[in-house]
């Protein structure tokens, strides 16, 4: 008796062990890399056991809400819960297809924290929110300020808790056809992360070496297999130019990349790692080209995810 009751405690105990590695949940509410203006770039990101999700960027908000709310992952209607459970923006760059639905939906918008770095937060304050454009919806720039979003500038580098949702965000400078014009967050839930990569090139087509520095803060964490997960941008196929990319990678670079970080974390260190595929252009068969060449590229063992609008993630 007392052996299969050890043989049940055992089990029990390495179902919580199960449940306690899952960190965090992720809803897509967009993830293409544009022309289809119903699915761009935004991700809900919620801590396990929270009830708030922060957005990180916002190229389609309502209308990716809307299929969720119909895929039965929310109650109630897609405005209230970009009302109530939507806390804070992270905003990784301020392409169209990166803030798109955050602008347009301002006006029934709740109010909410914009957080980026400040090239990204200037932008927005001088282009988008500055009654020309738009309303200005926010608490800077142009009169009157309607003051319904607060401009949360980060610094690079330094961890930002974000009130009341047990998470910490840190910033890091990506290169996006020039250096430092695009952003990577990396959460913080205790003792899990998560990377969240917008629009970026190689370090060898971009320059700067933000890559690097962004590989070598995170492989500590890869080491101690404290990551859940990369997302990251594959835009478009192998076949695509180089002096064509525009700032984005195609397979084989974000390959090349995935080496270096596992260069700097030791071996196999990447092996089995979530690598969340976001921003294919939806151009053609260039999708299905990306997710095959993924697949065939992929000698260092990661586990490709390629999300879906509106299908929850759990990492």
């Amino acid at each position: 008796m007392k052996h299969w009751f050890k043989i049940f405690c055992g089990l029990l105990l390495a179902g919580q062990a199960v449940t306690a590695q899952q960190a965090f949940t992720i809803i897509p509410l967009g993830v293409k890399g544009g022309l289809d203006e119903s699915n761009l770039s935004s991700y809900l990101l919620q801590p396990k056991g929270g009830t708030q999700y922060i957005c990180l960027d916002g190229g389609t908000v309502r209308a990716g809400l809307e299929k969720a709310v119909a895929n039965h992952l929310f109650n109630g209607n897609a405005g209230d819960v970009l009302k109530r459970q939507v806390r804070a923006y992270f905003i990784t760059h301020p392409h169209l297809d990166h803030v798109e639905g955050m602008v347009q939906n301002a006006p029934d918008d709740s109010a909410k924290a914009i957080y980026g770095l400040p090239f990204c937060l200037d932008v927005l304050k001088d282009k988008y929110f500055n009654w020309q454009s738009w309303g200005n919806f926010a608490n800077e720039g142009d009169q009157p300020a309607l003051g319904k979003f607060h401009y949360m500038p980060m610094d690079s580098g330094v961890s930002t808790p974000i009130p009341n949702m047990d998470l910490e965000v840190t910033a890091y400078p990506l290169s996006h056809s020039k250096p430092g014009r695009s952003t990577a967050f990396l959460v913080k839930h205790q003792d899990a992360y998560l990377l969240y990569l917008g629009d970026t090139g190689p370090d060898a087509l971009e320059g700067g070496g933000n890559l690097q520095k962004l590989w070598e803060a995170i492989s500590p964490i890869v080491k101690a297999k404290q990551l859940h997960g990369i997302m990251i941008e594959t835009s478009f196929p192998n076949e695509q130019p180089d002096k064509s990319l525009f700032g984005h990678l195609t397979p084989r670079w974000l390959m090349t990349e995935l080496a270096v970080l596992e260069g700097l974390a030791g071996q196999g260190a990447v092996k089995g790692l979530h690598v969340i595929i976001t921003h294919r252009k939806p151009v053609g068969d260039n999708e299905a080209t990306i997710r095959r060449q993924l697949e065939q590229g992929n000698t260092l063992g990661v586990k490709l995810i390629f999300p879906e609008q509106a299908r929850a993630l759990k990492l």
